[in-house]
């Protein structure tokens, strides 16, 4: 899309999700070839009809030149015409539309300034601190996690949690999905990925020593990637304590909501991050509602490659990637590379708000990930080392913070950085179900 049609969509962005009603829109878009039935699928997939119309709005900037006249042309169509003269007068949003909007963002950030605002007529008290009143008084209870050690709540459940850490003792303890893309179709224009067998290898025997039933898919497209995450969302997890997903695969950066990212299927379509977690979250698999849902992307999320900066002596140990370093990011030019042919990159995602998931990324977003062709990723292989280590005393996000240091301490070729990261939405301490002979392997 050209960039003043992209600047016209920003500037009406507001009227845009206040007004249009995208599910009138669906079929003409589709047929004039602006989106594909899965993008559709997607869109619809992201919840009310302002958080479809702000997800059609942020897709359609990533289309073609012909994206917003066509888009133009559906509005005429499904008689939203006013939207339509807005967005081709290219004028600010002001004009036709009611202040409403602009008045409900805007004013609650402005009102508390004034120093005699019309609270402290309403308040009759404490006229020199208007504000006061406003923080929550105590004699009212609101539900804050912070007040669950009251447990009102669990009067019917059977499954043994704690206020501090999730129940984690069934056995098994539930279901991990591994989904490795190692050979990719030419078309696809994404290289191979070497090393990441050793990768799924490693995480298959990791979680099948912390009690999960494992099962591998390996060069699944695009659809197979929805199939299977379907599949898993339809079993009955009602008898388990926690759900995995792992993806290994190239993976690049989307428009997006909540969570951030893409992985690609091994046909060169993506299947954005925040799709997959939707797949698990309590609306779409009831029998997992107040579990832990864990994701671990291995992939890249962006082009970027982080060079670091200098740091005191004390603080760093050095630790240099192998010669065989590649990322798992969409091919680059290597016309300019000073890298070799080997280095490639991996994916990154986005963020949603539901509860009791967390999604741990392999790279910052906007940043390639690195994976050696002889030993595998640096995050996979360091996770399954601390995994080993320290899952028998230390919960999951402190062993993702030490995960988070180690690959920190690696450079590639002596020169390029790497820093995983988590969108944590976990409620409770997790500790995984270890068992004796783990230790003393």
């Amino acid at each position: 899309m050209e960039e003043r049609h992209k600047r016209i969509l920003q500037r009406n962005r507001t009227n845009l999700v206040t007004d249009l009603d995208p599910s009138n829109l669906y079929d003409g878009l589709l047929q004039k070839g602006v989106f594909t039935q899965d993008m559709i699928d997607e869109i619809k997939s992201s919840g009310t009809r302002r958080d479809q119309a702000r997800q059609l709005v942020r897709d359609l900037e990533t289309r073609g030149s012909r994206a917003f006249p066509l888009f133009l042309e559906c509005l005429q169509e499904t008689g939203q015409q006013s939207l339509a003269e807005l967005l081709q007068s290219g004028g600010p949003a002001v004009p036709l539309q009611p202040r409403s909007a602009p008045t409900e963002v805007v004013r609650p950030v402005v009102q508390p300034l004034p120093v005699f605002p019309p609270l402290d007529v309403d308040k009759q008290r404490h006229d020199n601190v208007p504000i006061y009143p406003i923080h929550r008084p105590n004699t009212t209870p609101s539900p804050s996690p912070e007040k669950e050690n009251t447990r009102p709540r669990p009067p019917g459940r059977t499954r043994r949690d704690s206020i501090q850490s999730y129940k984690m003792d069934a056995s098994p303890c539930g279901h991990c999905l591994i989904i490795n893309n190692v050979e990719f179709e030419p078309q696809s224009e994404l290289s191979n990925r070497k090393g990441s067998n050793i990768d799924c290898d490693k995480l298959e025997r990791r979680f099948k020593a912390l009690s999960f039933i494992v099962e591998v898919k390996t060069n699944l497209k695009q659809r197979q990637i929805k199939h299977e995450l379907s599949a898993l969302s339809k079993k009955d997890h009602s008898q388990y304590d926690c759900c995995v997903v792992i993806m290994l695969s190239h993976g690049t950066e989307v428009s997006h909501s909540r969570f951030p990212g893409a992985v690609y299927g091994v046909d060169g379509q993506y299947v954005p991050v925040q799709l997959i977690t939707n797949y698990l979250n309590g609306q779409h698999c009831p029998s997992l509602q107040g579990k832990p849902k864990l994701f671990f992307i291995q992939a890249c999320g962006g082009g970027e490659r982080d060079t670091g900066f200098e740091v005191s002596p004390d603080e760093v140990e050095p630790s240099v990637g192998g010669a065989d370093d590649q990322t798992d990011a969409i091919p680059m030019s290597s016309s300019s590379d000073s890298l070799s042919m080997s280095d490639e990159p991996d994916a990154r995602a986005t963020l949603p708000t539901p509860s009791d998931i967390l999604v741990s990324y392999s790279t910052f977003p906007g940043y390639v990930s690195w994976r050696d062709t002889q030993s595998g990723s640096w995050y996979v292989e360091t996770m399954d080392r601390i995994l080993e280590e320290n899952a028998t005393t230390d919960d999951l996000v402190t062993m993702l913070m030490m995960v988070n240091h180690e690959v920190s301490q690696n450079s590639a070729k002596g020169l390029y950085k790497q820093m995983p990261g988590s969108f944590n939405f976990l409620r409770k301490l997790l500790y995984f179900k270890t068992q004796p002979s783990q230790s003393s392997s």
